[in-house]
């Protein structure tokens, strides 16, 4: 039976559009667009032109050159500066710049800079022009606040041109033929155009957390430089806390087909990012990493590559750097999107420092991205399980090492977070331990045995500086709550002093 008018109804509705592969492939990207805009928080900047830089025979001389071209202002950040002969080349150039009448700005790392910089060299900058302000350096009425750094490399020059690299100021990166002594390995992008804006923005937010913030920009070259090439790429600048970059890192994982090749200077991956990385190489996808060398300390040898175990079995295959030492922090994925920046793949960088990385959704760069990572890999050796289940080195290729000339310093924190990761699970059941978890699990075990051992025979010797640290968050949580109560008067007081005026609704009289 057919209903009366039925015939005018289906005439009046309009047929659904069949999906056609292209139309869906479109839909797949737009949808794959939102997701990244909404899981690193940065929108998509069109309109870049970007160029890789290799170490820092290519990164240096392109950052000295935009410092010695500036006109107007030069934004510089970076976690180290040393007091070096690569240090002070950088400090003439700024100092340069500063007697031209360029607006020079320097922001460094407190932490990272210990050691590495004297006062002497800060005074030469400031008194030759340069503003130069530090990050986070301790305070009394915070005393765990130094967890959180700066570890962010940027350089920004008159809104025209911004560097974003992993590299920091010093002789390190350059070697040391003398001593044959490899550079180090690195990895840093020139870009031009609307992105540069956004690192000036994100620099602009650090500086005004160390001070007076930065006048509005006058400049004309902000849009001058709107369009510098073809370049879609997402400028990330991640705050403490925020862990921006880790879920673009899960995204990405999730999302690649085909290749998923990362390397990494201090990998400690957190239980979730490990996971994402077994599931897409059960599912096919050939995920590398490529990690620094073996410490010449065994048992911290064994510590760095207790925690690529789960990895191996899944199918991962991790390469160590047989050179100095791989300080870069890249990823690049199914020849689509490819990462460069500042951020390692571990706990502190997602959630306790400010970062800045660059994600490129651009064909051409990733495949010279994926062509530099195989170039690396022909400086690398591959680990892979023996018979009793460790990460080893391949056989043929244990001679290519060279142990002796590798960042023991960064193996020990390495291996040191991988133990607390252990030991924290153990305790909490947070997880389900895995047989590979057992060297770490009794390292962790051991030193508790020492802490215990020495408490024992030691309790004043030990008591006194855990009193004195605890008096001293003590004292700060009191300056602080105290600061924060005399704010909460104070605005009590205005309010009784100027009451609010009434707001009047619908059916007031």
């Amino acid at each position: 039976m057919t209903l009366p008018g039925a015939e005018d109804l289906v005439e009046a509705v309009p047929a659904a559009p069949l999906e056609t592969p292209c139309t869906t492939h479109t839909t797949l990207r737009a949808l794959a667009r939102q997701a990244f805009a909404r899981a690193a928080g940065a929108p998509l900047s069109e309109g870049n032109h970007v160029e890789l830089l290799k170490d820092a025979k290519q990164n240096y001389p392109a950052w000295l050159e935009a410092i010695c071209s500036a006109k107007q202002y030069v934004d510089f950040e970076n976690y180290i500066v040393c007091d070096d002969e690569v240090g002070r080349r950088f400090a003439d150039a700024l100092i340069a710049a500063a007697a031209r009448g360029v607006k020079v700005r320097l922001a460094y790392d407190w932490l990272g800079c210990v050691g590495r910089a004297s006062r002497r060299f800060w005074r030469r900058l400031r008194e030759g022009g340069v503003e130069v302000r530090c990050y986070n350096p301790p305070r009394w009425d915070s005393p765990v606040a130094w967890l959180s750094r700066n570890h962010r490399k940027t350089l920004s020059v008159d809104g025209e041109v911004g560097f974003v690299a992993g590299l920091c100021v010093g002789n390190s990166w350059m070697g040391n033929p003398a001593k044959k002594r490899e550079p180090w390995r690195d990895t840093g992008v020139e870009l031009r155009g609307p992105a540069v804006q956004q690192i000036e923005d994100a620099f602009a937010m650090i500086w005004a957390s160390l001070g007076s913030a930065i006048p509005a920009r006058t400049s004309s070259s902000r849009i001058d430089a709107a369009i510098a090439g073809g370049t879609a790429l997402r400028v990330i600048a991640s705050m403490p806390a925020t862990a921006g970059l880790l879920r673009v890192n899960e995204l990405v994982a999730s999302l690649a087909v085909r290749r998923l090749w990362l390397t990494d200077a201090y990998f400690v991956g957190s239980t979730a990012y490990v996971q994402a990385l077994i599931a897409a190489a059960k599912d096919g996808v050939d995920v590398r990493l490529l990690v620094p060398g073996g410490t010449d300390i065994p048992i911290l040898r064994g510590l760095s590559r207790a925690g690529y175990r789960p990895l191996l079995r899944a199918g991962v295959r991790v390469f160590e750097w047989n050179g100095t030492m791989i300080h870069a922090k890249s990823s690049v994925a199914d020849t689509r999107w490819a990462r460069v920046g500042s951020t390692n793949l571990n706990v502190a960088s997602w959630f306790g420092n400010c970062e800045l990385d660059v994600l490129v959704e651009d064909e051409a760069f990733a495949g010279l991205m994926e062509a530099a990572y195989l170039d690396d890999l022909t400086h690398a050796t591959e680990l892979v399980l023996g018979r009793h289940g460790r990460a080893s080195l391949r056989p043929s290729d244990a001679a290519a090492t060279n142990p002796a000339h590798q960042d023991g310093g960064g193996q020990v924190a390495t291996g040191a977070a991988r133990i607390g990761h252990a030991v924290g699970a153990a305790l909490s059941a947070t997880r389900v331990l895995e047989p590979e978890d057992a060297s770490l699990t009794l390292s962790g075990a051991a030193g508790l045995t020492v802490f215990a051992v020495l408490f024992a025979l030691f309790p004043r010797a030990l008591a006194y500086p855990v009193a004195a640290v605890l008096a001293w968050v003590a004292a700060g949580l009191l300056h602080k709550g105290w600061a924060l109560h005399r704010i909460h008067a104070r605005q009590l007081a205005e309010q009784r002093r100027d009451p609010p005026e009434p707001v009047m609704r619908d059916g007031d009289e």
